[in-house]
Protein backbone atom coordinates (compact mmCIF):
# COMPACT_ATOMS: atom_id res chain seq x y z
CA UNK A 1 0.00 0.00 0.00
CA UNK A 2 2.90 2.30 0.78
CA UNK A 3 4.32 2.03 -2.74
CA UNK A 4 0.89 2.96 -4.14
CA UNK A 5 1.04 6.24 -2.21
CA UNK A 6 4.57 6.94 -3.41
CA UNK A 7 3.73 6.21 -7.04
CA UNK A 8 0.58 8.32 -6.75
CA UNK A 9 2.71 11.22 -5.54
CA UNK A 10 5.48 10.64 -8.10
CA UNK A 11 3.31 10.16 -11.17
CA UNK A 12 0.90 12.87 -10.01
CA UNK A 13 3.84 15.27 -9.85
CA UNK A 14 5.12 14.48 -13.34
CA UNK A 15 1.60 14.78 -14.75
CA UNK A 16 1.11 18.13 -12.98
CA UNK A 17 4.37 19.40 -14.45
CA UNK A 18 3.24 18.40 -17.93
CA UNK A 19 0.03 20.32 -17.31
CA UNK A 20 1.94 23.41 -16.13
CA UNK A 21 4.15 23.24 -19.19
CA UNK A 22 1.15 22.98 -21.49
CA UNK A 23 -0.27 26.07 -19.76
CA UNK A 24 2.58 28.12 -21.22
CA UNK A 25 0.37 28.40 -24.28
CA UNK A 26 -1.59 31.06 -22.37
CA UNK A 27 1.53 33.20 -21.92
CA UNK A 28 3.16 32.97 -25.33
CA UNK A 29 1.76 34.29 -28.58
CA UNK A 30 1.44 32.43 -31.84
CA UNK A 31 4.87 33.56 -32.95
CA UNK A 32 7.02 32.14 -30.18
CA UNK A 33 10.70 32.42 -30.95
CA UNK A 34 12.26 29.13 -32.11
CA UNK A 35 14.99 29.51 -29.50
CA UNK A 36 12.49 28.68 -26.74
CA UNK A 37 11.57 25.41 -28.41
CA UNK A 38 15.26 24.63 -28.77
CA UNK A 39 15.88 25.25 -25.08
CA UNK A 40 12.84 23.23 -23.99
CA UNK A 41 13.70 20.20 -26.12
CA UNK A 42 17.42 20.25 -25.30
CA UNK A 43 16.80 20.51 -21.56
CA UNK A 44 14.31 17.64 -21.66
CA UNK A 45 16.83 15.51 -23.56
CA UNK A 46 19.57 16.16 -21.01
CA UNK A 47 17.35 15.25 -18.07
CA UNK A 48 16.19 12.05 -19.75
CA UNK A 49 19.76 10.96 -20.53
CA UNK A 50 20.87 11.44 -16.92
CA UNK A 51 17.68 9.83 -15.58
CA UNK A 52 18.26 6.80 -17.77
CA UNK A 53 21.83 6.37 -16.55
CA UNK A 54 21.69 7.33 -12.87
CA UNK A 55 18.06 6.47 -12.12
CA UNK A 56 17.65 3.27 -14.14
CA UNK A 57 20.80 1.65 -15.55
CA UNK A 58 22.95 2.02 -12.43
CA UNK A 59 20.21 0.62 -10.13
CA UNK A 60 19.64 -2.20 -12.63
CA UNK A 61 23.31 -3.15 -12.54
CA UNK A 62 23.45 -2.89 -8.73
CA UNK A 63 20.29 -4.97 -8.35
CA UNK A 64 21.59 -7.68 -10.68
CA UNK A 65 24.97 -7.75 -8.92
CA UNK A 66 23.40 -8.03 -5.46
CA UNK A 67 21.37 -11.04 -6.61
CA UNK A 68 24.50 -12.82 -7.79
CA UNK A 69 24.13 -12.18 -11.52
CA UNK A 70 26.63 -10.62 -13.90
CA UNK A 71 25.78 -6.97 -13.37
CA UNK A 72 26.02 -5.71 -16.93
CA UNK A 73 24.28 -8.61 -18.64
CA UNK A 74 20.64 -8.05 -17.53
CA UNK A 75 21.14 -4.31 -18.01
CA UNK A 76 22.40 -4.80 -21.55
CA UNK A 77 19.61 -7.23 -22.49
CA UNK A 78 16.87 -5.04 -21.00
CA UNK A 79 18.35 -1.95 -22.66
CA UNK A 80 18.28 -3.55 -26.11
CA UNK A 81 14.72 -4.79 -25.58
CA UNK A 82 13.61 -1.29 -24.57
CA UNK A 83 15.11 0.19 -27.71
CA UNK A 84 13.46 -2.49 -29.87
CA UNK A 85 10.12 -1.90 -28.11
CA UNK A 86 10.10 1.82 -28.90
CA UNK A 87 11.39 1.14 -32.40
CA UNK A 88 8.46 -1.21 -32.93
CA UNK A 89 5.95 1.33 -31.65
CA UNK A 90 7.61 3.99 -33.80
CA UNK A 91 7.05 1.85 -36.88
CA UNK A 92 3.51 0.66 -36.10
CA UNK A 93 1.77 3.70 -34.57
CA UNK A 94 1.11 6.71 -36.84
CA UNK A 95 2.46 9.88 -35.24
CA UNK A 96 3.76 13.35 -35.99
CA UNK A 97 6.97 15.22 -35.22
CA UNK A 98 5.66 18.82 -35.21
CA UNK A 99 8.94 20.72 -35.45
CA UNK A 100 10.06 18.61 -38.39
CA UNK A 101 6.53 18.49 -39.83
CA UNK A 102 7.25 14.80 -40.38
CA UNK A 103 4.71 11.99 -40.23
CA UNK A 104 5.98 8.55 -39.28
CA UNK A 105 4.49 5.09 -38.98
CA UNK A 106 1.83 3.59 -41.25
CA UNK A 107 -0.30 5.92 -43.39
CA UNK A 108 -3.19 7.47 -41.46
CA UNK A 109 -6.03 9.89 -42.10
CA UNK A 110 -6.04 11.00 -38.46
CA UNK A 111 -5.93 14.71 -37.67
CA UNK A 112 -2.64 16.44 -37.03
CA UNK A 113 -3.46 16.98 -33.35
CA UNK A 114 -4.26 13.26 -32.94
CA UNK A 115 -0.95 12.25 -34.50
CA UNK A 116 0.87 14.66 -32.19
CA UNK A 117 -0.76 13.08 -29.13
CA UNK A 118 0.32 9.66 -30.40
CA UNK A 119 3.89 10.93 -30.75
CA UNK A 120 4.06 12.30 -27.22
CA UNK A 121 2.41 9.18 -25.84
CA UNK A 122 5.21 7.10 -27.33
CA UNK A 123 7.88 8.81 -25.27
CA UNK A 124 5.78 9.28 -22.14
CA UNK A 125 5.28 5.52 -21.80
CA UNK A 126 8.88 4.80 -20.69
CA UNK A 127 8.82 7.81 -18.35
CA UNK A 128 5.78 6.45 -16.50
CA UNK A 129 7.36 3.00 -16.42
CA UNK A 130 10.59 4.45 -15.03
CA UNK A 131 8.90 6.17 -12.08
CA UNK A 132 6.70 3.16 -11.29
CA UNK A 133 9.62 0.72 -11.45
CA UNK A 134 11.85 2.92 -9.29
CA UNK A 135 9.33 3.08 -6.48
CA UNK A 136 8.54 -0.62 -6.88
CA UNK A 137 12.25 -1.42 -6.48
CA UNK A 138 12.41 0.75 -3.36
CA UNK A 139 9.34 -1.00 -1.93
CA UNK A 140 10.94 -4.40 -2.53
CA UNK A 141 14.04 -3.32 -0.58
CA UNK A 142 12.66 -1.33 2.38
CA UNK A 143 15.92 -1.57 4.30
CA UNK A 144 17.73 0.42 1.63
CA UNK A 145 16.34 3.93 2.08
CA UNK A 146 18.63 5.28 -0.63
CA UNK A 147 16.39 3.61 -3.22
CA UNK A 148 13.48 5.79 -2.15
CA UNK A 149 15.59 8.91 -2.47
CA UNK A 150 16.77 7.72 -5.89
CA UNK A 151 13.15 7.19 -6.96
CA UNK A 152 12.23 10.65 -5.68
CA UNK A 153 15.15 12.15 -7.62
CA UNK A 154 14.01 10.34 -10.76
CA UNK A 155 10.43 11.60 -10.35
CA UNK A 156 11.70 15.14 -9.75
CA UNK A 157 13.95 15.00 -12.80
CA UNK A 158 11.28 13.63 -15.11
CA UNK A 159 8.78 16.11 -13.70
CA UNK A 160 11.13 19.03 -14.34
CA UNK A 161 11.70 17.95 -17.93
CA UNK A 162 7.95 17.41 -18.38
CA UNK A 163 7.44 21.13 -17.96
CA UNK A 164 9.24 22.05 -21.19
CA UNK A 165 7.88 18.88 -22.79
CA UNK A 166 4.30 19.95 -22.13
CA UNK A 167 5.11 23.35 -23.60
CA UNK A 168 6.73 21.67 -26.60
CA UNK A 169 3.37 20.04 -27.36
CA UNK A 170 0.95 22.91 -26.82
CA UNK A 171 3.00 25.80 -28.24
CA UNK A 172 3.48 24.40 -31.77
CA UNK A 173 -0.24 23.69 -31.96
CA UNK A 174 -0.97 27.28 -30.99
CA UNK A 175 1.49 28.51 -33.61
CA UNK A 176 -0.49 26.61 -36.22
CA UNK A 177 -3.65 28.48 -35.28
CA UNK A 178 -5.28 26.14 -32.78
CA UNK A 179 -7.24 27.79 -29.95
CA UNK A 180 -5.30 28.19 -26.72
CA UNK A 181 -7.73 26.08 -24.69
CA UNK A 182 -7.58 23.18 -27.14
CA UNK A 183 -3.78 23.34 -27.44
CA UNK A 184 -3.54 23.32 -23.64
CA UNK A 185 -5.89 20.34 -23.34
CA UNK A 186 -3.91 18.30 -25.85
CA UNK A 187 -0.66 19.18 -24.10
CA UNK A 188 -2.10 18.18 -20.73
CA UNK A 189 -3.55 14.89 -22.01
CA UNK A 190 -0.18 13.95 -23.46
CA UNK A 191 0.94 13.20 -19.90
CA UNK A 192 -1.97 10.97 -18.86
CA UNK A 193 -0.17 7.83 -19.98
CA UNK A 194 2.59 8.34 -17.38
CA UNK A 195 0.47 7.68 -14.26
CA UNK A 196 -1.22 4.78 -16.04
CA UNK A 197 2.04 2.99 -16.80
CA UNK A 198 3.48 3.93 -13.42
CA UNK A 199 0.65 2.13 -11.62
CA UNK A 200 0.85 -0.76 -14.06
CA UNK A 201 4.47 -1.32 -13.08
CA UNK A 202 3.61 -1.28 -9.37
CA UNK A 203 0.80 -3.75 -9.96
CA UNK A 204 3.17 -6.07 -11.79
CA UNK A 205 6.06 -5.54 -9.36
CA UNK A 206 5.39 -8.67 -7.31
CA UNK A 207 5.44 -10.75 -10.48
CA UNK A 208 8.48 -9.13 -12.09
CA UNK A 209 10.74 -8.94 -9.02
CA UNK A 210 13.17 -11.56 -10.40
CA UNK A 211 13.51 -9.60 -13.63
CA UNK A 212 13.59 -6.12 -12.11
CA UNK A 213 17.08 -5.35 -13.54
CA UNK A 214 15.77 -6.16 -17.01
CA UNK A 215 12.72 -3.93 -16.54
CA UNK A 216 14.70 -0.98 -15.21
CA UNK A 217 17.12 -1.11 -18.14
CA UNK A 218 14.20 -1.70 -20.50
CA UNK A 219 12.76 1.67 -19.45
CA UNK A 220 16.20 3.24 -19.84
CA UNK A 221 16.60 1.92 -23.37
CA UNK A 222 13.14 3.15 -24.32
CA UNK A 223 13.82 6.62 -22.90
CA UNK A 224 17.17 6.96 -24.63
CA UNK A 225 15.60 5.89 -27.92
CA UNK A 226 13.24 8.85 -27.64
CA UNK A 227 16.12 11.20 -26.85
CA UNK A 228 18.25 10.13 -29.80
CA UNK A 229 15.38 9.67 -32.26
CA UNK A 230 13.46 12.85 -31.53
CA UNK A 231 14.53 15.30 -28.84
CA UNK A 232 18.16 15.91 -29.73
CA UNK A 233 17.60 16.19 -33.51
CA UNK A 234 14.75 18.66 -32.99
CA UNK A 235 16.81 20.65 -30.48
CA UNK A 236 19.44 21.22 -33.16
CA UNK A 237 17.28 22.58 -35.94
CA UNK A 238 18.01 26.00 -37.40
CA UNK A 239 20.52 28.53 -36.18
CA UNK A 240 20.27 27.87 -32.44
CA UNK A 241 22.09 24.53 -32.36
CA UNK A 242 24.64 25.71 -29.80
CA UNK A 243 21.84 26.73 -27.46
CA UNK A 244 20.34 23.27 -27.93
CA UNK A 245 23.63 21.64 -26.97
CA UNK A 246 24.02 23.82 -23.88
CA UNK A 247 20.42 23.04 -22.88
CA UNK A 248 21.13 19.29 -23.12
CA UNK A 249 24.19 19.72 -20.89
CA UNK A 250 22.20 21.82 -18.39
CA UNK A 251 19.45 19.23 -18.16
CA UNK A 252 21.96 16.42 -17.67
CA UNK A 253 23.82 18.38 -14.98
CA UNK A 254 20.64 19.17 -13.04
CA UNK A 255 19.48 15.55 -13.05
CA UNK A 256 22.92 14.32 -12.01
CA UNK A 257 23.00 16.75 -9.09
CA UNK A 258 19.49 15.75 -8.02
CA UNK A 259 20.34 12.06 -8.07
CA UNK A 260 23.57 12.45 -6.09
CA UNK A 261 22.14 14.98 -3.63
CA UNK A 262 19.09 12.89 -2.80
CA UNK A 263 20.73 9.45 -2.77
Amino acid sequence: MREISWVLAGTGFIFAMTTLGAAMVFFFGKNMKPIYQTIFLGFAAGVMIAASVFGLLVPAIDNATSSGSIGWLPAAIGFVLGVLFLLGLDKTIPHLHPNLNLREGPPSSAKRSTLLVFAVTLHNIPEGMAVGLSFALAAQNPADTSLYFAAIALALGIGIQNFPEGAAVSLPLRQEGMKKSRAFTIGMLSGVVEPLFGFLMVFLASFIQPIMPYMLSFAAGAMLYVVVEELIPEAHLGEHSNIGTISVMAGFLLMMILDVALS
